[in-house]
């Protein structure tokens, strides 16, 4: 018996097809037919319910809808009886329109419905509501009589003996109707109801069926599949840790033996793009040079040789590429890479360079190169920057244009330290040196500790500044103005000072580009006008004709919200905002021009004077300054210092206080220091001086004490 059974088995999977392809087409062409049957079945169910669904939206909802309209024209036309009943007679052509239109409305219904009913016993009814819908007619014309006649009180009988029934009989008949329709309606509904169940039934088992078919095929498919396909995957592993040499498993599934000669295929392919790739990875596709990744991981494994490393930074690439195009900057720096290439060959055939320590030539980005290199002390890095700078004193030729090649370098060396420092210390403190020697506008710079610290201690320095704020650190010093016409003073500059806790004095350039750069700046100017509109609500009873300037920054004319600030600062302090004067620079303005007009504008409707700072040294024009709702134009002090000296600087000068006067101006002179330079000024027209002279910054007892003088 137990031979037999093999013997059956053994009959059944030679039955059984050995390709993977032929196994899933039977099993799934055996759920195909059988979800293919069931989708016939539902179709034909689903058509049924389709034809039943739509002549049950089309005719017996439209047919339950008419009726159920007859019968509020019916109640509505009971409602426009009453009405006319009781209106005037100027009102009752209104009203009779206004019935009729609803009796044509009633007379419509009834006529859609005559051959539409289908059913003896609605088309009894209907008969019933034609013959009421007669009295009725009748009734409303004997009413009409009586109406017309003026004696509504027969009407009233009319209405109550003989419309009103009438309305009634018609009423009881069409709810007669709407109750027929909703009967039918609902056994039409549940006549659907039982076909859907049917549907469902036959849908379910033929659905068991093929979830039994599904879980046998799949039992069968996956004993063949899954065991080789597992250790595929454990061979695919393998080369995924870069082990290419395991051989690929050979399967009984011919599908399954295509796709490990696949693996076998992809596996030679992945090694030889695997070193392309890391060709890609390292190297710089314009110039063929190492890029910063080959740099930096060259230094990991090395403590050093290497001990120095110098930027270069091509100057003007984003002009060039902007202006010559693209093209044309990338053979700047391709020849820039061939010229560093051929300097480092040199250097270390006549022996500047270690050549046991090859220097190395990196391409980091755009025009900026880094070379790193051994050197025994900073003369050797120093001779080598020279180097470079001879060999890129040629011009290029590019497009047919020649090309000056402007660049700076920033030098960093661990020469000097027993543990040398890693390539990527190196980088930054090179990079930290390079924005020195551009900042100082020089052709390079070595890194110093000095520079880091002045780095850390500005960041630190900014840190401090919300806290300063907030706690009262920072001072506002006054530098009286005076009439040139008077000698009286006018009015002061607010100029902010710092007194650090732990630093002591801090002066305004050592924080304020700074705070500039980094906005905070904008919290300065808040602090100082608080101040300013203090001081000036306590002079408003010994010194009202006196005004106070206060700077305003780039950053505050951009904060959408300076101007609402600006005006609740006056509300608060109760000052006449004609005694709070605003400066702003000149170049500041230029920054966003339509914007900047449009907040002066704004300070300017508030009854706040502007003046223009620093006036000279900036590059508006005079199109645009004819905009500015100013009041004062600041000559700068450069144009000031020396002046009774300067036939040249005089000339300027008084166009620049004509232009003033004519534009409706005060004009005002910075750091007027001499007796000479205000007779000067004077003599050229200018209104107000500001300087040493006048009066040095005050602050404290030295204020109170001008004050005194003042009294």
């Amino acid at each position: 018996m137990k031979h037999k059974l093999t013997t059956l088995r053994l009959r059944l999977a030679g039955l059984w097809p050995r390709r993977l392809g032929w196994r899933l087409a039977l099993g799934f062409g055996s759920l195909v037919v059988l979800m293919l049957f069931a989708l016939t079945l539902a179709s034909l169910q689903i058509r049924a319910m389709t034809e039943l669904t739509q002549r049950f939206a089309t005719q017996d909802v439209q047919r339950l809808l008419r009726v159920q309209a007859l019968s509020l024209s019916i109640e509505g036309a009971g409602n426009a009886l009453l009405r006319l009943m009781n209106a005037t007679r100027e009102h009752r052509v209104a009203e009779y329109a206004d019935v009729d239109e609803r009796n044509r409305r009633i007379d419509g219904f009834i006529a859609s419905m005559t051959d539409q009913l289908g059913d003896p016993i609605q088309e009894q009814t209907l008969q019933l509501l034609v013959a009421a819908r007669a009295v009725y007619a009748q009734s409303f014309i004997d009413m009409a009589d009586e109406i017309e006649g003026d004696d509504l009180s027969a009407a009233r009988g009319v209405y109550t003996s003989q419309v009103q029934p009438a309305l009634k009989n018609m009423l009881t008949n069409s709810n007669q109707l709407i109750g027929r329709e909703r009967d039918r309606i609902e056994q039409q509904a549940s006549e659907a109801q039982k076909k859907f169940e049917q549907l469902t039934l036959w849908v379910t088992g033929l659905s068991l069926v093929a979830f039994v078919l599904a879980l046998w095929l799949a039992l069968r498919t996956t004993r063949s599949v899954v065991v080789p396909l597992a250790q595929l995957e454990a061979t695919a592993r393998r080369i995924a840790g870069g082990d290419y040499g395991t051989p690929v498993l050979v399967t009984r599934v011919e599908e399954l033996d295509r796709v490990g000669h696949a693996l076998a295929t992809m596996t030679d392919a992945i090694a030889a793009r695997e070193q392309e790739i890391e060709r890609l990875a390292f190297r710089d596709p314009l110039t063929g040079l190492p890029n910063r990744t080959y740099l930096l991981e060259s230094g990991t494994s090395t403590t050093g040789p290497h001990n120095s490393l110098m930027l270069i930074d091509l100057a003007r690439l984003k002009t060039i590429n902007e202006t010559l195009g693209f093209s044309t900057g990338d053979m700047l720096i391709k020849e820039l890479a061939q010229r560093a290439e051929a300097v480092i060959k040199e250097a270390v055939s006549s022996g500047l360079l270690i050549s046991a320590t090859p220097a190395l030539v990196a391409h980091l980005s755009g025009g900026t190169f880094a070379v790193l290199f051994s050197s025994p002390q900073r003369m050797a890095g120093d001779a080598l920057r020279l180097q470079f700078e001879q060999a890129m004193a040629a011009p290029i030729r590019c497009s047919g244009h020649s090309v000056d090649l402007s660049l700076a370098y920033g030098l960093a060396d661990s020469a000097r330290e027993t543990i040398p420092r890693s390539v990527a210390t190196l980088m930054r403190n090179a990079e930290v040196a390079l924005h020195v020697a551009k900042k100082a506008a020089q052709s390079f710079a070595w890194y110093s500790e000095a520079q880091e610290a002045a780095r850390v201690s500005h960041l630190s320095l900014v840190s401090d500044l919300r806290e300063a704020v907030a706690t009262s650190q920072l001072q506002m010093w006054l530098q009286p103005k005076f009439s040139l016409t008077t000698g009286r003073a006018v009015g002061a500059e607010a100029l902010v000072r710092w007194q650090h806790p732990q630093r002591g004095f801090v002066l305004p350039a050592e924080f304020v580009p700074f705070a500039e750069q980094t906005g905070y700046i904008c919290m300065v100017t808040t602090w100082m006008l608080g101040e300013a509109l203090r001081t000036l609500a306590q002079w408003a009873t010994t010194h009202p004709e006196l005004s106070i300037a206060v700077n305003v920054s780039t950053r505050d004319l951009q904060d959408s919200l300076f101007c609402s600030r600006v005006k609740q600062l006056l509300e608060q302090h109760g000052v006449d905002p004609q005694r709070l004067r605003l400066e702003i620079v000149e170049s500041g303005l230029m920054v966003d021009m339509k914007g900047s007009v449009a907040v002066l504008n704004t300070l300017r409707e508030l009854g706040i004077a502007l003046s223009i700072d620093d006036f000279g040294t900036g590059y508006s024009s005079l199109a645009y300054l004819q905009q500015l709702p100013v009041s004062e134009l600041k000559i700068d002090a450069s144009f000031v210092t020396h002046i009774d000296t300067l036939p040249g600087t005089q000339r300027l000068v008084k166009s620049m206080i004509e232009m003033g006067h004519g534009m409706g101006l005060m004009v005002t002179a910075e750091g007027v220091e001499t007796e000479a330079e205000k007779e000067t000024i004077t003599r050229l027209g200018c209104d107000v001086m500001q300087g040493f002279l006048g009066s040095r910054p005050l602050h404290g007892e030295a204020l109170q004490a001008w004050f005194a003088r003042l009294e």
